[in-house]
């Protein structure tokens, strides 16, 4: 859905309500929203605009700078409720925010605050919040949440309230000021960002600041030009980077592509046609809904763009690998959600071969890329996710085998690793894998980086016979070898001796 300023307010405020109304509970359901708003200003200081963020609902400004969309009001993710005393955050997965202004105005909350209170999947980028905003929902209890993340945004005049998020990144922003913690509070590249104090102790912390981020790519975004033209901007690669790409009115470097170059893929498009359009060298954009796919997409060309709209699902039939990346540099995948189909697959997304072609200057890019063994339907993988190319960038993953949700069981939802990274010189922001049967995360390139890496282990082995390494050794180990640098783990882990 596209909105712009020239519309009724009550236009909008009835639709984005409607699709809340519908999304806010509707955590493993089929419908998929990307809500756009065109360049110009939406609600008043007497009549703002104020709506929730459901599940699978991504809010994007289509300027070229988040400044080109303001939005006076507020876009706001609150407690689910189940009882009076059970309000929490710790489910609010796979939504979004980016791309716009926030001049803070809710009066239909308990404080005048923008609410984004979020856990895994649910990424804040190139957001400019002028106001205060809390990442807990305090208005009601118990209010936990889980973690998130946070990229190239900045807040304004205030100090943005962590309240009870568990964990948390934030990369590459400007902050005025951050409140406290629970078990870690990550900082790369952070104007403003507090000062080192990990674990926390006499009232600091916990908190762990890396003073740059060592090497970035920010996520690719669509916009509209002055002359009316959807383009897509690809942000170049940054080295020691602080702050925004965006700040002081100005955009850094990158490159726009024209909306002409891209196929835009719909739901009932066959592997065999998406594949046709990148043989073409078209790049791929896929709008919101669930891709049901018979083979894989193999993406060959370098400097690929694949972008996703509205949370897009890719669920493999047949136990087929969902999407393969060829020995080429400069791939950028982004905003899609990996889905584990009824018959096993040996992996979902691959990147590469062994220590593929790759060009430090050009690095392959996957940022807000998500994957799901089980919880909407019953589904099975052997490896979420490996990367055999050199110099890929990680930019917020989410690798879940399900604990709650339909197809959920030792037994139905199996997974044995998350992620598998093979490629030297990989460099992590925010690792987030949760609950997979044997590895958590296998690393064995040389060189790697990891800024915030967050994990639990499996919560239901049936015996302790379907939870060993070997005999007489308990569990798993998260494997990992050749670390060049790892920046603290969120919480502690078992066995995971390179924590700092």
């Amino acid at each position: 859905m596209i909105f712009n300023p020239s519309m009724p307010q009550s236009q909008i405020q009835s639709a984005v309500d409607t699709i809340a109304k519908q999304q806010v509970s509707n955590q493993f359901g089929t419908q998929r929203y990307a809500l756009l708003f065109m360049p110009g200003t939406y609600g008043t200081s007497g009549t703002p605009l104020n709506f929730q963020v459901g599940y699978y609902t991504a809010v994007a400004g289509l300027g070229l700078s988040p400044n080109d969309v303001v939005i006076k009001g507020s876009i706001d993710v609150y407690n689910q409720c189940d009882g009076p005393n059970n309000c929490i955050a710790l489910n609010n997965f796979w939504r979004s925010l980016s791309n716009l202004t926030i001049n803070v105005t809710n009066p239909k909350r308990c404080s005048n605050s923008e609410f984004w209170a979020v856990s895994q999947a649910a990424p804040m980028r190139r957001i400019h919040i002028n106001g205060p905003i809390t990442l807990m929902d305090y208005c009601s209890s118990p209010s936990f949440a889980s973690g998130g993340f946070i990229a190239d945004s900045e807040f304004d005049g205030t100090t943005v309230t962590n309240g009870s998020q568990q964990r948390f990144l934030v990369r590459n922003s400007k902050l005025n000021a951050w409140s406290n913690g629970v078990w870690n509070q990550v900082f790369s590249g952070v104007e403003g960002a507090p000062a080192q104090c990990f674990p926390a102790q006499n009232g600091c912390g916990p908190y762990t600041t890396v003073a740059s981020s060592p090497v970035t790519r920010e996520a690719p975004f669509l916009y509209v030009d002055a002359d009316g033209h959807y383009k897509i901007f690809v942000p170049s690669v940054q080295r020691s980077s602080v702050g925004t790409t965006w700040g002081s009115g100005w955009v850094s470097g990158g490159s726009s592509i024209s909306i002409d170059d891209f196929f835009v893929v719909k739901p009932t498009d066959s592997a065999q046609k998406i594949n046709g359009a990148l043989a073409q060298g078209k790049n791929l954009i896929f709008t919101p809904g669930i891709y049901k796919l018979d083979s894989t997409i193999t993406v060959e060309r370098p400097d690929t763009v694949v972008l996703g709209l509205g949370y897009p699902t890719l669920v493999p039939n047949k136990g087929v690998v969902s999407m393969s990346v060829a020995d080429v540099p400069g791939v950028k995948i982004s905003g899609l959600l990996f889905d584990a189909g009824p018959v096993n697959s040996r992996v979902l997304l691959q990147v590469g071969t062994s220590h593929a072609q790759s060009d430090p200057e050009d690095p392959t890019l996957l940022s807000d890329v998500f994957f799901r063994i089980g919880g909407a339907t019953g589904g099975k993988a052997v490896i979420s996710l490996v990367v055999n190319s050199d110099n890929v960038i990680l930019d917020d993953i989410w690798a879940w085998r399900a604990d709650h949700g339909s197809g959920v069981g030792w037994r139905d939802n199996t997974a044995e690793t998350g992620a598998i990274v093979n490629g030297d010189n990989v460099t992590a922001y925010g690792l987030f894998v949760e609950h997979y049967q044997k590895y958590q995360v296998k690393w064995h390139g040389s060189g790697g980086t990891v800024i915030f890496f967050q994990n639990e282990m499996p919560y239901d082995p049936p015996s302790q016979a379907d939870w060993m390494e070997a005999p007489g050794v308990d569990g798993q180990t998260i494997s990992t070898t050749n670390f060049k640098d790892v920046a603290v783990c969120s919480q502690p882990v078992l066995r995971f001796d390179f924590c700092e």
